[in-house]
């Protein structure tokens, strides 16, 4: 698959500190002008549906899983590489001092209507839930979060790269 990006977090300092891999597939389900996303109330922000691949579990797999889990989609087709967006960040958990987070995207189609999704309880609290929405609206917003808001979280620059060069290479 080929490397969208790589960025570092500026807060790390040393690459050498204990590093924790964490894989995860994103979704680019995509209809006419808008795109399929999830919002965050607490963030204020749109991102990719997808999440963490569990162990022994194939990237396809798991993009099927977690789209079905995050949006209701299904009968998930169509699925074609778009490319790996890996980024090292801090990482606060015992034992880790940083993450190397790998962002596995994949274009896919879903049937057209979504099922109730199946979120999880911190999702649910942080007010996530998936809409249809217009790919230029959706970066034009993340684009004001991260420059005005202190909500923001640390994917929103991935998710805003994502959807800028979705547009680039994908909306003709």
């Amino acid at each position: 698959m080929r490397l969208l990006k790589s960025t570092i977090h500026t807060d790390i300092t040393d690459m050498s500190a204990k590093t924790f891999l964490r894989k995860a597939t994103r979704a680019i389900v995509i209809n006419g002008d808008d795109i399929l996303l999830l919002y965050t109330k607490r963030y204020h922000d749109y991102s990719l549906p997808g999440g963490g691949i569990d162990d022994g579990e194939s990237n396809v797999n798991g993009l099927v899983r977690e789209l079905k889990e995050e949006t209701g989609a299904k009968n998930v087709q169509n699925i074609q590489e778009f490319g790996l967006y890996e980024e090292f960040r801090p990482w606060y958990k015992e034992g880790f001092d940083i993450v190397h987070m790998q962002s596995f995207c994949y274009v896919c189609t879903i049937d057209d209507e979504l099922l109730e999704p199946e979120l999880e309880s911190h999702e649910i609290d942080n007010g996530m839930h998936p809409i249809w929405m217009n790919i230029h609206q959706a970066i034009t917003h993340n684009e004001h979060t991260i420059a005005n808001s202190e909500k923001k979280g640390l994917s929103i620059e991935r998710e805003t790269y994502l959807l800028k060069l979705i547009v680039r290479e994908l909306f003709l």
